[in-house]
């Protein structure tokens, strides 16, 4: 059976993966800030015989590897970035190892490790097989902003590829034929003059009336786009103290939606209603664009691919240790009555089975979907949480860091490394799922959102 001999030495190496999970989890870093994820990625993939180059596509923190020779070339997707704010211990109250620290909040110690491990499993069952083929593993920096694969893009990466499979933890093992909004986001800052508010307050124009005067007309702006669209912000400055008009105020906000055109649509607008509020204030503006990514694109033949792996690999057990740890946060969580009408609960406090292979799409965003707008792309998921977890929480931190998380780590990547052998040793599944995707991009090549004249941002010393 396709992925038998991946699954063993994924087996085999799990300690050493784990241990980069551990360790990513124990030194969390931002987006662009991934300096020790990135070498310790680095150090493995050399150990394992890849061909490593760090600082790829011009991200200093960006790191692949690569093995093997000629066609197909399969890309598997990692990601480096933790989340600010989402420190939190191993257990099942609410205590950050550091308050306001960084925290694996999307657990992508995990997604890190699990692709990595499906490039270890993958390169010992061709070369036991003897197959022809190339395996490239993207060590990603910035996913959580959203455009460290964008940035990767522009400068030329995934173009070599014939088909790219992502990884996720969550709360529930599948595939979906789905995908997320794309978005573009930008920070509006605004330039006044200052004044004492109760002296002189004629001679003061505020930046922070421009920045609010913006989001009045951004809130009357979402009454005229269409029903995907997002529009969301938050405040970055707003002055220093109520009797000095402020002469800098910053808002930062995405526009998210279910395409490209609409995206870019509804920006302009939203730049046209920064421009109005600068001058109804004799105030300047000047736009930090940050960046924006496409919304996603899962490919129905790799997906099904996928669907039917999940089948073949043995799905991990539990731990009545385990299995309490996750009953306990589930007790907690905002979404346990969702989680019970939506049937997660149904197989215990971690979910077990598969869920459906449909068609849902969901409102956040990932910069895998700019990959899928380039090569054939799809997405395993595995359970590496509670199944009551909400995203982006410290629940998911706790068991990012712990056995949890690792079982889902190991499961998603014998799945992955399994699908991707699938593409290289079934050719008419590559032939397809090229196809579909030749079909879906017709007349709309990828348009990278991100300029040329952006720079790349640099890790904080």
């Amino acid at each position: 059976m396709i992925g038998t001999i991946s699954a063993k030495k994924i087996d085999q190496e799990s300690a050493k993966i784990i241990d980069l999970a551990q360790k990513m989890w124990d030194t969390p870093e931002t987006a662009y800030n991934e300096v020790n994820a990135c070498k310790w990625t680095a150090d493995i993939l050399k150990e394992y015989g890849f061909e490593v180059e760090v600082g790829a596509y011009d991200l200093p923190t960006c790191v692949v590897g690569r093995w093997g020779s000629g066609k197909p070339v399969i890309g598997l997707l990692g990601e480096l970035d933790a989340l600010p704010g989402m420190s939190q211990k191993c257990q099942t109250t609410y205590e950050p190892v550091v308050v306001g620290d960084p925290g694996q909040g999307c657990g992508h110690n995990l997604l890190n490790t699990a692709c990595l491990a499906a490039a270890i499993g993958m390169k010992a069952e061709m070369e036991e097989k003897k197959l022809s083929g190339t395996v490239v593993f993207y060590g990603c920096p910035a996913e959580e902003v959203l455009t460290g694969k964008v940035f990767m893009a522009r400068n030329g990466a995934f173009t070599d590829l014939d088909c790219a499979i992502a990884w996720h933890g969550g709360m529930a093992n599948g595939t979906s034929l789905g995908g997320g909004n794309g978005l573009n986001s930008a920070i509006f800052h605004f330039k006044g003059r200052t004044a004492h508010a109760g002296g002189d307050p004629y001679n003061g124009r505020s930046a922070l009336d421009a920045a609010e005067l913006m989001s009045v007309g951004a809130n009357y702006l979402r009454e005229h786009v269409t029903s995907d669209i997002r529009i969301h912000y938050s405040y970055k400055e707003a002055g220093t103290a109520p009797n000095i008009v402020p002469d800098r105020a910053a808002v930062w906000y995405y526009v998210r939606g279910m395409s490209r055109q609409a995206i870019e649509e509804v920006y302009d607008r939203l730049v046209k209603v920064a421009k109005g509020a600068a001058m109804m204030t004799e105030t300047e503006l000047e736009i930090e664009f940050l960046g924006g990514c496409y919304n996603g694109m899962a490919n129905k033949v790799m997906a099904e691919t996928i669907y039917e792996t999940f089948s073949e690999m043995e799905a991990p057990t539990y731990t009545d240790e385990e299995l309490k740890f996750a009953e306990e946060l589930n007790k907690q969580s905002p979404n346990l009555e969702t989680a019970k009408k939506n049937g997660m609960l149904e197989s215990g406090p971690i979910f077990k089975g598969v869920t459906p292979l449909v068609e849902r799409s969901g409102g956040g965003s990932s910069d895998v979907a700019d990959v899928a707008h380039i090569v054939p792309t799809a997405s395993v998921n595995t359970a590496t949480c509670n199944a009551a977890a909400p995203g982006h929480s410290w629940q998911i931190t706790a068991c990012a860091g712990m056995s949890i998380g690792y079982k889902g780590m190991i499961y998603g990547g014998k799945v992955v490394a399994a699908a991707g052998l699938k593409m290289i040793e079934k050719p008419e599944l590559l032939k397809a799922a090229k196809e579909e995707f030749d079909a879906k991009m017709k007349n709309n090549p990828y348009k990278c959102p991100i300029p040329k004249d952006i720079p790349v941002p640099q890790p904080q010393k």
